[in-house]
């Protein structure tokens, strides 16, 4: 037998109530947590974004977590498909890259033909804000050709009207009460939905 030492969580004393004002992460956790219903599947791609939601999200009512595994860049519309087929009657939420959605949109249509119960919340930064990071952690700059090449602007892609070509009723949030607002109607409808968060 492994001599582990027993696990005891801190302080969960925090904030019960959906945050408001502008998006930030720490924002975003706080909605998150409060408003995500009992049994749901969280499907997490969140990535450059999602760092700040796990502090947060052991206040939040029982439910279980999907990771991206390793580099699988792309996987969570995917995987949000399958856990919703999988599980009938549960709710799913994909925390969605905006980039890495682009590798996998049309998981969307599958969800539409299928009327699986998920929420996908696009994480809209307009940019591969990891590669971003990276560039930073190895110490090179970031030139104007790499920065148009890890942007995704000039056009922005339009989510909204994205997820209804796929089929998929969709809108657009800038605050957090927007995004409360938004992320509670996708609960209480049947099918898939897709918020679009503006970072």
């Amino acid at each position: 037998m492994l001599d582990c030492v027993p696990f005891t969580p801190g302080d969960t004393a925090q904030p019960n109530d959906p945050a408001h004002g502008p998006v930030n992460a720490q924002a975003f956790a706080q909605s998150l947590a409060a408003l995500l219903p009992e049994g749901a599947i969280v499907v997490d791609e969140s990535v450059s974004f999602g760092r700040d939601i796990f502090p947060r999200m052991h206040s939040a009512a029982p439910h279980d977590w999907m990771q991206l595994t390793g580099g699988a860049i792309g996987s969570g519309m995917p995987m949000a498909t399958g856990a919703a087929v999988a599980a009938p009657g549960r709710r799913v939420v994909n925390l969605q890259a905006d980039g890495s959605a682009l590798y996998t949109v049309q998981s969307l249509w599958t969800q539409a033909r299928e009327s699986l119960d998920v929420t996908t919340v696009i994480l809209s930064n307009r940019r591969y804000a990891i590669l971003f990071d990276e560039m930073a952690r190895v110490g090179a700059t970031a030139t104007q050709t790499a920065q148009d090449m890890l942007s995704l602007d000039r056009p922005a892609i339009d989510w909204v009207r994205m997820a209804n070509a796929f089929g998929v009723d969709a809108e657009r949030a800038d605050t957090m009460d927007a995004f409360n607002a938004a992320f509670g109607r996708s609960l209480r409808s049947n099918g898939p939905r897709l918020i679009e968060l503006v970072l």
